[in-house]
């Protein structure tokens, strides 16, 4: 079975203006209301490729159940963590070629939650896979991410993180099956201030694997792709298209890659896929549908690289 862990899920309301000037009334001439957070995304991504998982995480208030019942509306399994307070929503908007992000807390996650939360992931198996996705509420310390990294060592199923915490580097000795940093989450947490060059983001690359991690898979947005295992090192360009919503792209991409991978055993084809579909996903105001990426695969181009 495939879980998703969204610790701090949200509803996203994507509008549009044809111009968003302050102190006065904007009304927008498009909205969309989104159940959202990262791990979220990947749940509804991979039941689009016909993969079933279950949704688990903290959600709380009217807020929440909206998100549960959309989950399950899609035929998504879910087992949330109850909690006080209500669930956050967050506002993205879209002004001609200007893009507003207002990203809001939500509430305050008490220490029974996050052990009920932690006893259920102790269930999981060899059997099983768990993506960790997000940023985390308040009342949780990033130390979580490490506690579920020793559970995947302890329990033997397969962790997937895509997580902006420095923490990352601490869970990389449980041997995680797969992280997503972008570029500049990479460089960050190698303590530079970029990674200029395809060398030096294959170096950084190598320096995750040396640390345990068993996969990279490097989201670039507009820049493509990057992939690196102990065997491979694969890029690919991305394709061209209007940018309508970047929030959760990448959230596609890893969702499509390992989906993919899961159903064909092709690494190759999986990495295409998933930039197409990550970039179908930019440039539209929700997740993909997937009817695009026959045309925007045609865009794409891959390239095999090395270490040296």
């Amino acid at each position: 079975m495939i879980y998703t862990c969204t610790m701090n899920p949200a509803i996203d309301l994507f509008t549009e203006f044809e111009q968003f000037s302050p102190f006065v009334v904007n009304r927008s001439n498009f909205e969309d209301y989104q159940a959202n957070g990262k791990a979220i995304n990947i749940s509804f991504m991979l039941k689009k490729l016909n993969i079933d998982s279950t949704a688990t995480g903290f959600l709380g208030g009217f807020t929440g159940k909206y998100i549960e019942e959309e989950l399950v509306r899609n035929s998504i399994d879910v087992n949330f963590i109850k909690v006080d307070g209500i669930t956050r929503i967050n506002t993205f908007i879209r002004s001609g070629e200007l893009e507003y992000k207002a990203v809001n807390k939500g509430p305050e996650i008490n220490q029974n939650a996050q052990e009920a939360l932690l006893k259920y992931i102790k269930t999981f198996t060899n059997e099983d896979m768990l993506f960790v996705s997000g940023s985390l509420p308040k009342g949780v310390k990033d130390d979580i991410f490490v506690t579920i990294a020793k559970l995947s060592q302890e329990q033997g199923f397969s962790l997937v993180l895509d997580i902006s915490s420095e923490r990352l580097i601490d869970c990389l000795p449980y041997h995680p099956y797969l992280i997503k940093p972008n570029d500049e989450e990479l460089a960050h947490l190698l303590g530079v201030s970029k990674l200029e060059s395809e060398q030096e983001l294959v170096k950084a690359a190598q320096q995750l694997l040396d640390k345990g991690a068993e996969r990279i898979l490097v989201s670039r947005g507009e820049k493509g792709a990057l992939y690196v295992d102990e065997k491979h090192v694969l890029w690919t360009t991305a394709p061209k298209g209007k940018v309508v919503n970047t929030a959760c792209a990448g959230d596609t991409m890893l969702a499509v890659f390992v989906g993919k991978l899961i159903q064909t055993g092709d690494l190759e084809e999986a990495l295409i896929y998933a930039t197409a579909a990550g970039s179908s996903t930019a440039f539209t105001a929700g997740l993909s549908n997937l009817e695009d990426i026959p045309l925007l695969r045609k865009q794409i181009q891959l390239k095999r690289g090395s270490y040296k």
